[in-house]
């Protein structure tokens, strides 16, 4: 098995330099600790899968050169670089990925754009990755998809290699479903509908994945259980998988003779100050002006700290032909000048500002230098940083300072926490952590490391992995539980010998899909022509099985050689004959449940009363599904108390609840049929709750089939109900009509 890694970065990114491509690793903590991952070479890395990255090289490549890019990326990466014209980078990459998705996730809407030209992109570019995907795709591999600029990949994979396990991991925020709707309804339901096709979801934190599942029923009505959606025809695992860091190699730079020189030299030059650290890129998410209005507020609530304290805070370069990103930078630097200009002096200066990208080794030095790392983003996925300053301090002292909007403050609560646009925060942690003793600095570090150190970059890949081939073995046992292939074809074989056949069928959701609305789900030609086809077969005593009121069945289905079962079983007819009750029943009980029912229809917009002859049915299809779920549940605790002297049974069904008199279900209906016939081939098919004492009632050599996956009594599935017509159309050529 090989793990194909699509990324919108390779490990590598290229540049031209007088028209010649030059290499360089990438920088980005992605591509970093995942190439640390995929290229170990220590024992316990020899049962890992061998890999295969595909992603963009960084640059737009021109035709000359591409095969230069291929060797270099194949031989020392093994990878496949995806070209992209530059202008597709610039309305995908710089369009729709940083100015609607990176502020919206990052809950900045009043920054997102929302331009269909963008959005058609991201539409693009997600097809042309899908297609390099697919061609490099071997059968027996797995997809391993990142971030927020593939978020449609997941399902134009699964088009094409229907089996193959594909995980899909968002390396930032996933907002909730308030801020998530604001996006146009088409293309929040595709990008839902691209990252289910996955496999496997996986997010930093849990707050993430309880906002991705809300916004799958929200916008794709399919709730879960435990974490898994029960799609029509498969599972969807979604978890929660806290990235970490390379660890080790953070704790060896940290401990190098050359990183110790470098430390001392820094410490020399800030003698007889405390050191504040703070490093990012230049984004409104990571709250670099707010660092500096709390710092500033530090100062100038603690005059004892003047001339011994110096907060060095490195900026990196980021989208600098973004607008919004260079007035950032202006404001940042007019702070800066601000503070410098209040507080200095000629011998002390409280603030050194660097807007450059500074090495890896630098880093480390200043990690190890500093007495508090600031790191203190509005709103941020995980933050390594803040996990690399931990891992960089192996003497245990320095106070991590972190805003509770980082993901990574769910793991790390040994750190002092603060409101990143509170600065009165600020200059609180500022005082306690410039304050707070060795030993209790080192009492919380070690803490910190311990739990680092354990969920290393390796170990959060690796469950990642292990839960993608644990999806894999899970859909395979399913699979062999689908009704298809061998399966298929013994049943066949055995409908085929039959003398005399009961095929049982449900209607709604199994012949037909299911409709917002009981009366829009009318049958069509092809339902029509399937029933009337194999219930002239001699042989065959063909079952309409349903909830439906008995009008409806009459209306439909009265002028078909079929026999019907109306009410889940209230009221029967034979083929050729008139209805009739399975037992008799009364109704006085309704006039005391309609009012429960009535009020839940009036509380919930969307809800609607439905009676029948023998029962009422409160549906729900059209309601809000969270708002829907929760209601269902408070009427079923009130139908459970109210009922308990009646004589009646409440059912829970598909967006509906449904009160009815006890002793009939379509079980006992299908029993009429079973006991006095002594069928030799028995097919049942439905595809709800109400279905499964249809399946109980059957024989163990029955065909039991429930339609979509879910906990059942049948012996097999099928995934949808144009699945169900192709088995029936498949048994109808193997049917001998008086015809023939």
């Amino acid at each position: 098995m090989r793990l194909v890694v699509v990324s919108n970065r390779l490990p590598f990114t290229v540049s031209f330099v007088e028209g010649l491509p030059q290499f360089n690793t990438s920088s980005g903590g992605l591509s970093t600790g995942l190439a640390s991952y995929l290229r170990q070479s220590s024992e316990k890395a020899l049962n890992r899968p061998d890999y295969f990255w595909l992603g963009w090289p960084g640059c737009t490549v021109a035709p000359e050169h591409q095969a230069i890019v291929r060797k270099y990326g194949g031989e020392q990466f093994k990878s496949c670089p995806i070209f992209l014209p530059e202008e597709s980078m610039e309305r995908f990459y710089h369009g729709f990925c940083n100015k609607t998705i990176w502020p919206l996730f990052h809950y900045f809407p009043s920054l997102a754009c929302y331009e269909e030209e963008y959005w058609q992109e991201y539409r693009k570019v997600n097809r042309i990755f899908g297609e390099e995907v697919v061609n490099a795709l071997r059968p027996d591999d797995m997809v391993w998809v990142h971030d927020y600029h593939l978020m449609l990949l997941p399902k134009l994979i699964r088009e094409k290699f229907p089996a193959m396990p594909i995980g899909f991991f968002l390396h930032i925020p996933f907002p909730s479903y308030e801020v998530f709707r604001l996006l146009p309804r088409a293309w929040r339901e595709e990008i839902i509908e691209g990252l289910i096709g996955a496999s496997l979801v996986g997010f930093h934190t849990h707050d993430y994945t309880r906002d991705f599942l809300t916004s799958v029923l929200r916008t794709a009505g399919c709730e879960h259980h435990l974490g898994r959606l029960a799609l029509r025809d498969r599972v969807v695992k979604v978890d929660t998988f806290p990235m970490g860091v390379d660890f080790d190699r953070f704790a060896k730079a940290a401990e190098s003779p050359d990183t110790g020189r470098r430390t001392a030299e820094l410490r020399e030059q800030c003698a007889g100050q405390k050191v504040v650290f703070s490093v990012d890129r230049l984004d409104y998410t990571k709250g670099l002006v707010n660092r500096l209005r709390g710092y500033e507020l530090f100062l100038k609530n603690n005059p004892q700290w003047h001339g011994k304290v110096v907060f060095i805070i490195s900026v990196a370069p980021s989208r600098i032909g973004v607008e919004s990103y260079q007035a950032m930078k202006l404001e940042l630097e007019q702070m800066v000048g601000r503070i410098t200009g209040a507080f200095g002096t000629v011998h002390w200066t409280p603030l050194i500002y660097q807007f450059r990208n500074i090495s890896f080794e630098e880093i480390v030095a200043l990690y190890r230098l500093c007495d508090a790392a600031m790191i203190t983003p509005v709103r941020d996925g995980m933050n390594l940083v803040a996990k690399e300053f931990v891992a960089s301090r192996p003497d245990g002292k320095g106070v991590l300072i972190l805003s509770e909007m980082a993901g990574a403050a769910k793991e790390m609560g040994e750190a002092i926490i603060i409101n990143p646009v509170h600065v009165e925060d600020f200059a609180r942690a500022l005082e306690q952590a410039l304050a707070m003793p060795e030993d209790e600095q080192i009492r919380r570090n070690q803490i910190l490391r311990e739990r680092l150190r354990r969920y290393d970059i390796n170990r959060w890949a690796d469950d990642f992995v292990q839960a993608m081939i644990s999806t894999e073995k899970t859909e395979a046992a399913r699979q062999a539980r689908l009704l298809s292939g061998n399966a298929m074809a013994a049943m066949l074989r055995v409908y085929k010998s039959a003398a005399r056949r009961s095929l049982l069928l449900d209607y709604d959701g199994t012949l037909v899909p299911l409709a917002t609305e009981p009366k829009l789900a009318q049958p069509d030609a092809e339902v029509m022509e399937l029933l009337s086809a194999l219930g002239t077969a001699p042989a065959n005593e063909v079952i309409i099985i349903s909830g439906r009121p008995r009008s409806d069945l009459e209306n439909w289905f009265g002028n078909l050689p079929v026999s019907l079962v109306a009410e889940h079983g209230v009221w029967l007819r034979r083929k050729g004959t008139e209805w009739r009750m399975l037992k008799a029943m009364t109704v006085e009980w309704k006039e005391r449940v309609r009012p429960i029912l009535q009020l839940y229809v009036d509380r919930l917009p969307g809800a609607f009363l439905e009676e029948k002859e023998f029962s009422l049915a409160w549906h729900y299809r059209r309601a809000d599904p969270e708002q829907g779920s929760l209601r269902a549940k408070e009427l079923l605790d009130d139908l459970a108390g109210f009922t308990r002297n009646i004589d009646v049974q409440v059912l829970e069904g598909n967006k509906v609840v449904e009160v009815r008199n006890t002793g009939v279900n379509k079980g006992t209906a299908a029993l009429e049929w079973l006991n006095g016939g002594n069928p030799d081939f028995v097919l049942g098919i439905g595809d709800d709750w109400t279905d499964e004492d249809l399946f109980r009632a059957l024989p163990p050599e029955a065909y039991s089939v429930r339609v979509g996956l879910a906990n059942t009594a049948a012996r097999y599935y099928l995934t949808t109900h144009t699945a169900v017509r192709r088995l029936l159309r498949e048994i109808l050529i193997h049917t001998t009509l008086p015809s023939e």
